[in-house]
Order: C-alpha cells, then sequence, then structure tokens
C-alpha cells in the first residue's frame, strides 16, 4: 500500500493547498462545501445560477431556501451569478449540480476556468443517453483537464453546521504523482477539524458508490413506508452493496472501494434516514402517496429517480445482473406496485452469497407470485 505523506519533510511540503476555489452550483451541497472551504481558510467563490441565490448568499451568508433563517454561512464566502467572476482566477472548480446539469455546466465551466485548473466532481450519477460516468462527462467537454471526484456519507445540513464528517476524494494519483495529485491537494484545501478527508485513486468504484446507493436508498424507502420491517431494509443494504460492487468492477473499479466511505458508508446513511431526500422519496412511494403528492406536492430534486434509469440501462448493457435497481425502475418508472415488485425480488430463485459456490436453486414461492 502506498502512504502518502501530505506534512512538511525538511521545511518543503510535500503537497500545498488550492488557495483559491470555485464552487460550481449554489444548492445546499455547494453552499455546505463553500462553508467547510472558508473554514479551511480558502478564498473561495459560489457561483449560483439565480442571481437573487446569489446575492442572498453572498450578502447575507444565508441560503434559506435549503438551511432556512438559523444557519449562517462563513463570512469569507462569496457568490455571484457570473461564472466567468467565479472562476478568475481560481487554481480548481468544485462542480456542485445536479447530475443532469453536469454536462452544460462542464461546457460552460471550460470556457472559463482557468488551464491547468481541476474540476473536482461533487455529483452522482451516470449520463443516461452515453452511460458515461461525471468524471467522464467532464473529460469529454474538458480534454486534457484534471479531474476528481469528491463523495462519501454527507448530509448537507449538517457539513454546513460543521458537524463532524468524512469523504473520500478521489483521482489518479499515480499518474499525477499521488502527493500533488488532485485528491492529495484537494484534501489540504479542504481539511479541517471536523471534515476528514481520505484519499483514493479509484474514481470509478467512488462515482459508482454514489451513484448507486441512490437507487438502493429508495428501496429501503419503500420498504420502511410499505412496514416490512429492518430485518427487509438490512438484507437490501447488505445485497445493494453487492449491485454496487458488481457494477464497479465491471467498469474498472475496484470492490474494496466500494466498502469505504464512497461505498458502504454513503449507502448506510442515505438508506436509513429521512433527511435522504432519496430515502424519504421512498418511504413516500412505499406508503402509497401519489407521485404529485410526494414532498407535500413541492419539486424536490430526488437523484436516484434519474439514476434508476441509468445504472439499469447501463447494468443491462454490460450485462450486469441488478435486481434491486430493476425492482425500483419497475416502481418508479413502470407504475409497478411496490408490493408487487418486491414479491418478484424476494421470490427470485435463490443464489449462493459466496460467487466461488455458482449455485441457484428455483425459489419454492417463485410460481405463486409468477
Amino acid at each position: 500500500m502506498t502512504v502518502l505523506d501530505l506534512t512538511l519533510r525538511m521545511g518543503a511540503p510535500r503537497a500545498t493547498p488550492y488557495q483559491r476555489l470555485a464552487v460550481v452550483g449554489g444548492g445546499a451541497w455547494g453552499s455546505a462545501l463553500a462553508a467547510v472551504a472558508a473554514r479551511a481558510g480558502r478564498d473561495v467563490v459560489v457561483w449560483a445560477r439565480r442571481a437573487e441565490l446569489a446575492a442572498e448568499i453572498d450578502a447575507e451568508k444565508r441560503n434559506r431556501r435549503y438551511f432556512g433563517d438559523d444557519v449562517a454561512l462563513p463570512a469569507a464566502v462569496r457568490a455571484t451569478a457570473d461564472l466567468a467572476e467565479a472562476t478568475a482566477g481560481a487554481e480548481a472548480a468544485l462542480l456542485v449540480v445536479p447530475s443532469v446539469a453536469v454536462r452544460e455546466a462542464a461546457r460552460a465551466l471550460a470556457a472559463v476556468l482557468p488551464a491547468g485548473a481541476p474540476v473536482v466532481l461533487c455529483a452522482k450519477g451516470i449520463e443516461r443517453d452515453t452511460g458515461l460516468l461525471m468524471s467522464d462527462v467532464v473529460i469529454a467537454e474538458s480534454p486534457g483537464r484534471a479531474v476528481g471526484v469528491l463523495s462519501g456519507p454527507t448530509f448537507a445540513d449538517e457539513v454546513v453546521r460543521d458537524l463532524p464528517t468524512a469523504v473520500t476524494i478521489a483521482s489518479n494519483c499515480a499518474a499525477e504523482d499521488g502527493e500533488a495529485s488532485v485528491a492529495a491537494r484537494m484534501a489540504l484545501s479542504l481539511g479541517t477539524e471536523r471534515f476528514r478527508p481520505y484519499l483514493s485513486d479509484d474514481m470509478t468504484g467512488a462515482e459508482v458508490g454514489g451513484t448507486v446507493k441512490n437507487v438502493i436508498a429508495i428501496a429501503c424507502g419503500m420498504a420502511e413506508g410499505a412496514g416490512f420491517g429492518s430485518n427487509a431494509r438490512a438484507a437490501l443494504i447488505t445485497r445493494g452493496l453487492d449491485e454496487i460492487k458488481t457494477l464497479a468492477d465491471a467498469l474498472g473499479g475496484r470492490r474494496e472501494t466500494v466498502t469505504g466511505l464512497s461505498g458502504v458508508g454513503d449507502l448506510m446513511l442515505t438508506a436509513s434516514s429521512t433527511q435522504s431526500r432519496n430515502f424519504s422519496y421512498g418511504v413516500q412511494m412505499g406508503q402509497g402517496v401519489p407521485v404529485e403528492k410526494l414532498f407535500g406536492g413541492r419539486k424536490v430534486v430526488v437523484e436516484g429517480v434519474e439514476n434508476a434509469l441509468s445504472v439499469t440501462d447501463l447494468a443491462r448493457r454490460r450485462g450486469v445482473r441488478m435486481p434491486i435497481c430493476e425492482a425500483v425502475r419497475t416502481v418508479v418508472h413502470e407504475g409497478v406496485p411496490f408490493e408487487r415488485a418486491f414479491e418478484k425480488l424476494w421470490t427470485a430463485p435463490i443464489e449462493s452469497e459466496p460467487r466461488a459456490l455458482d449455485l441457484e436453486l428455483a425459489h419454492p414461492a417463485g410460481e405463486r407470485v409468477a
């Protein structure tokens, strides 16, 4: 195992933080990461698409839509609705927009971000039409630019309040010279007494973990809403983790990565709390709430809804079985009642957990729910 010494050795810095950061996205997670960067002593500017939100963050240090009136951002956080202004002089950018908006944002960012400044992805998803991970989308829009990924078990509301949090930051450490890699430098840029980064050289594994867990969280929420109990949720989390590992492996990632913060850590958080929009969405679906009345009729971005399509599309192309994700897809996008989808999932042929056993049996109840 390679150990990166990011401390001072013989008086010379082994790696240096990025001092000037642009945060592209003024939502909850973008604002929270801007707060982290400011607490770490960085010069940070947030780009928000809506001018009124940018003005509120810049002048009042508030993002009331997501955090109400009682959460103040650090005084050092600045904001603008002008992307060129937000990125002027930036040494790195954190891209924090919904996954469906990443390509458009990456294209706009490529035109204004200084040459040599890397982009660190903080969005979790797979582009449906192309099957590309978000990092690949950025690379396609900005060839030659270094890219990293930030992922892990993070509720923005807790991060913005400076509660203890750990994340994974991944980049191609070997190709970049690990001690000066994007991951290492961004870890130093954001690390504080309450925000602890870990390093990885497996962007694929980190991205797959952060994406698929959204779909598994919806499944867990549905089971909770339907009153299926804790046993079902534990089983869905465990078998869902296996689906994440299998897809990561098929895409060239490492199963080991999925057992870390960006996989099992993120899954445990997202699949067990109504603070998670994915889990909450699933709970309401499991309770039979009509789609138009979810979240009280408010428009809420639930990444797992889009991910249910993009993940299963990609898995089908790669020949990867993901039965839990497929079940979520049938409920969310095909109108199959959750109880029916769950019965088919639970009575599917009995498989072995050790892959080496390679044994499958017809489920005794399978014919009754076919």
